[in-house]
């Protein structure tokens, strides 16, 4: 069948359908688009710039260390300038820059037309683009966070000024967007892939997004916990991090740094993927040891959550808390070893062709190993006693996020730009670029070793001239100006205008994977028609792929009822299941985020009530946005995708993507409220007076009342769902109904409990009420989603057979409803047994 040939004349309807559906919108329209390729263009463009400004704040630090007793800039602007610099390269560049990546490339890997929620990502490259202006935008106002980037209590809950509710809700608004690109990357890893594809040989990228995915899912929930818990001390005064009221600051370092050590490998471990799929091009073989990289990097992933306490080694832990989570650290370099000795021994067997790629891959190698050595001795509590809060701890984290991530990324940009944007970037301007790069970074950052191990502290404004760290700071400020003239030699060579370059050939590299398929000129659609795939690397193992892709011999080659589609396939065999309608241009994502922006960003000024409003306004465009775009009734049930294969337009339950989204942010959601039953805990464990005597509980047989009718409103919704499915739509309607009412009661019955309490004379009261607002919060999000079914099934959206809805809102209360009765005991139960 594959070798039949093709109409032409078909062929040529069949592109102009393709290229209408897929048609970017043009002049001020522009901004509505959604296609992966452009939100992925802007993403990357956007979190470039930010890195560039957070290195002019760095030149600025610099600058001012450059020799002693200097007076160039004041105290305050200094703090404020290395809070911002960390803060900015942290959450503005780091992730953002993988997320914004992996969404510009991913589906051109997978051989898919987009991800399977467009809107998503473009909502979240908004909500990205808004907090980033705000957060860092504040410097130029006076007004920015000078805490550090990890904003420590109580130097940041007692600052004066906005700064530190700017870094919380900025940043809070910004960790929307990075899990909303986490949950696309996921599900389009997952379901996405080609027929063929199966995970023992889905490309190497693929499965280190999975492996990042997750990691940002599980590592983010307990800084926006902690975040929850700051920001209500700032506003209400509730005293989580006051010891004189029984909290206790060590509270926000566990919850800091058990985001915060994952982080380091979220922004490693995609670095790592680009590598992945640089080398075994450059070295002309496919990679050595594929299923070893693949279990180290989920080996990778999973210890680097055992980590976070060899941040906090000077805080006084026992020493079998020392012991242990010091040989986790080390033993962490076990499989980060093994994912780099396999690329070194893929370059060792094969035939390497030096490219500018290969370059900055081999820079990221040198720079990362050294920082990786440095990781090593600071494991060691003993040594880290000596250089805590150094300028050795300063160089040791440059060297690791420098070589494990800009490096590589530069690295990957060069070696994608031909499959963006159909051009060659200069390999002259390269070449000056890497060596200025290079040697700039090592002048700046390998004498802070030595700085640190004289004793300079770091974050500290300006130092006396008699201590010996003077020709050393003049000498690394010396090399931050020669590295940032290799960072400007890049992004020159990256804006600048290209268009009397001849185009690319299709494949450059002579790469073996199956991005390199793309159009050449470029086009909107993704690939031509969506391969069968039955190699780690088609390019170089499926003759006549591309030829037959070109012609529309696979699947899904025509865009006949003038609709976005991609294919879904099973998450193991990859066998087709689905065709997906995809969503395309529309204003509403960025509206929805501009008014979610309005809620995160205007309690910063105390404008509660408008911040509500905003808040109200965000939902309303979500919802509309939901109910005009995503699991509409199709105007057929069966379509024929190609090579005598009909599928469904239609899926509910686990065999949709809806469905997976929802259940990969229930896990992140789980872990966040996880993260404050921590907080109970941890309490409990450190503070002999929690609760204290005397104090007053909340009323158990409210908790009691209020859990029971909770309880009964999940029961209902779950009824529904399956009353509905047997097609006893009356009954489920009313059951619908019932859940929303319990709901309700439920709801006023718990927060009723707590009324008593006085959550600012003591951190007990404080989280019983914190616990409780949580689960409101979520309780109103449960009531929407079922009024939003009921009037679904009402107004026909949502029938016996079209149920994807329902489904997705039974497992959102599946997760809740555990929340619901851990807070029941939490409240109700629990202090009274203490």
């Amino acid at each position: 069948m594959l070798n039949e040939p093709v109409d032409p004349e078909l062929q040529k309807e069949q592109v102009a359908r393709l290229r209408k559906a897929w048609e970017t919108p043009r002049g001020w329209r522009y901004i509505s688009a959604v296609n992966n390729t452009e939100v992925g263009v802007w993403y990357s463009l956007t979190a470039f710039a930010f890195m560039l400004m957070a290195g002019v704040m760095a030149l600025m630090i610099r600058t001012q260390l450059a020799v002693p007793e200097n007076d160039l800039i004041s105290a305050d602007r200094f703090n404020q300038l290395f809070t911002m610099h960390g803060s900015a390269m942290m959450f503005l560049f780091a992730v953002p820059m993988f997320e914004a990546i992996s969404i510009l490339i991913l589906p051109g890997i997978l051989g898919a037309r987009d991800m399977p929620f467009p809107r998503l990502s473009a909502y979240g490259y908004w909500c990205f683009l808004i907090g980033g202006i705000f957060v860092i935008g504040s410097i130029f106002f006076d007004s920015a966070p000078n805490s550090g980037w990890f904003m420590y209590p109580p130097l940041a809950t007692k600052a004066e000024g906005i700064g530190s509710d700017i870094w919380l809700l900025g940043l809070s608004f910004i960790e929307v967007a990075s899990i909303a690109a986490a949950v696309e990357l996921i599900v389009g890893a997952l379901k996405c892939r080609p027929p063929g594809m199966r995970v023992n040989i889905m490309p190497l990228y693929a499965w280190y997004v999975m492996v990042v995915g997750g990691m940002i899912l599980f590592a983010f929930p307990p800084l926006i916990a902690g975040d929850f818990l700051f920001e209500m001390e700032r506003s209400l005064d509730w005293p989580f991090f006051d010891p004189e009221r029984g909290g206790d600051p060590m509270l926000w370092q566990h919850l800091f740094w058990i985001f915060g050590h994952p982080e380091v490998y979220i922004i490693f471990l995609p670095s790592i993927a680009i590598a992945a799929m640089v080398v075994p091009t450059m070295a002309r073989r496919p990679i050595v040891g594929y299923s070893w990289i693949v279990l180290s990097a989920v080996g990778t992933g999973f210890l680097s959550f055992g980590l976070w306490v060899h941040h906090m080694f000077t805080t006084g832990l026992p020493n079998m808390s020392l012991g242990f989570f010091s040989a986790a650290s080390e033993a962490v370099v076990i499989p980060t070893g093994i994912q780099i000795f396999a690329f070194v021994a893929t370059l060792m067997v094969g035939r390497v062709k030096i490219s500018l790629p290969m370059l900055w891959i081999a820079g990221a190698l040198a720079v990362f190993t050294a920082g990786g050595l440095t990781g090593v001795m600071v494991a060691l509590a003993p040594f880290d006693w000596q250089v805590h809060d150094s300028y050795f701890i300063v160089a040791h984290l440059h060297y690791t996020l420098f070589g494990g991530m800009v490096f590589p990324v530069i690295a990957g940009i060069y070696y994608f730009y031909p499959f963006l944007a159909k051009k060659m970037m200069s390999e002259r301007l390269g070449r000056w670029s890497f060596w200025l790069t290079f040697t700039g970074f090592n002048i700046c950052f390998l004498p802070m070793h030595l700085t640190g191990l004289l004793g300079m502290p770091r974050r500290v404004y300006t130092y006396p001239g008699d201590l010996g760290w003077d020709w050393l700071n003049m000498v690394s400020t010396v090399g931050a100006f020669i590295l940032a003239a290799g960072i400007l030699t890049f992004a020159w060579d990256l804006v600048r205008p290209k268009g009397r370059q001849p185009q690319v050939p299709r494949n450059p590299w002579d790469a073996g994977t199956i991005e390199w398929t793309h159009d050449v000129p470029g086009e909107a659609w993704g690939v031509r028609s969506i391969p069968h795939v039955t190699s780690r690397y088609p390019l170089w193992d499926q003759p006549k792929l591309v030829e037959r892709m070109d012609a529309g011999r696979y699947y899904l080659p025509d865009a006949e009822e003038g609709l976005r589609e991609t294919l879904i396939t099973t998450v193991i065999d990859a066998k087709p299941i689905q065709v997906q309608r995809v969503t395309g241009p529309a204003w509403i994502t960025l509206m929805a985020a501009f008014f979610t922006g309005g809620a995160f960003i205007l309690p910063t000024f105390s404008l509660y009530a408008p911040a509500i409003v905003s808040g109200a306004f965000a939902v309303v465009c979500i919802l509309y946005w939901l109910w005009t775009a995503t699991a509409r009734v199709p105007e057929h049930e069966m379509k024929d995708v190609g090579l005598g294969l009909r599928l469904p337009t239609y899926a509910s339950g686990p065999r949709a993507v809806g469905w997976w989204a929802m259940w990969i942010t229930m896990l992140g959601d789980a872990t966040a409220f996880a993260s404050l039953i921590f907080g109970i805990f941890f309490y409990w464990t450190a503070n002999s007076s929690f609760p204290p005597p005397g104090a007053t509980h909340a009323n158990g047989m409210l908790v009691a009342l209020g859990t029971v009718l909770l309880v009964g409103a999940w029961a209902a919704t779950l009824g529904a769902r399956e009353t509905n499915r047997r097609g006893a739509v009356p009954v489920a309607r009313g059951l619908l109904g019932l859940a929303l009412l319990l709901t309700i009661a439920g709801g006023a019955s718990l927060i009723v409990s707590v009324l008593e309490l006085e959550p600012t004379t003591h951190v007990y009261p404080a989280m019983m009420c914190a616990l409780v607002v949580w689960i409101s919060a979520h309780l109103i999000a449960g009531a929407v989603m079922q009024a939003y079914c009921l009037a679904g099934s009402v107004f026909g959206k949502l029938t016996p057979r079209h149920d994807a809805d329902i489904w997705n809102v039974t497992l959102f209360w599946h997760f809740l409803v555990i929340s619901i009765v851990v807070t029941g005991l939490m409240v109700g139960l629990f202090p009274r047994m203490l």
